[in-house]
């Protein structure tokens, strides 16, 4: 039975792993984006301001946690599917495809909550 060290990208295991986690973060973020394209609907038939929606946003803990989920489902997502661009498409190893989602990971979540942080407090 093999360790999956040497197949490509960790193994049977790994993959199915990516495939989980790829497939519960895209049922997450449908749901945040329908809710996201709603609101957004909503502010611009009611002709709101960005001064409006702020002080609606400011302090509120369903927001927060609202755009804290969809950031942290976006970080899960977003560097799963690029890890694979990056081994397949660009055809760079594994270690690299890993560096490069990491970072990515690591900017979303950052910046992502940054902007969360930044729209409530």
């Amino acid at each position: 039975m093999s360790s999956g060290a040497d197949e490509p990208s960790g193994g049977v295991i790994a993959q199915a792993r990516r495939w989980y986690w790829m497939r519960m973060t895209s049922m997450l973020l449908a749901v945040c984006v329908l809710v996201h394209l709603a609101t957004i609907i909503y502010a611009v038939r009611r002709g709101l301001t960005a001064a409006d929606i702020l002080g609606r946003t400011h302090g509120s803990l369903p927001f927060a946690a609202f755009y804290a989920v969809f950031v942290l489902s976006c970080a899960i997502h977003v560097p799963i599917g690029l890890a694979t661009v990056v081994e397949e498409w660009a055809g760079a190893g594994p270690r690299v495809a890993r560096l490069v989602s990491w970072t990515a990971a690591l900017l979303i979540t950052v910046l992502g909550l940054r902007a969360v942080y930044g729209l409530v407090a």
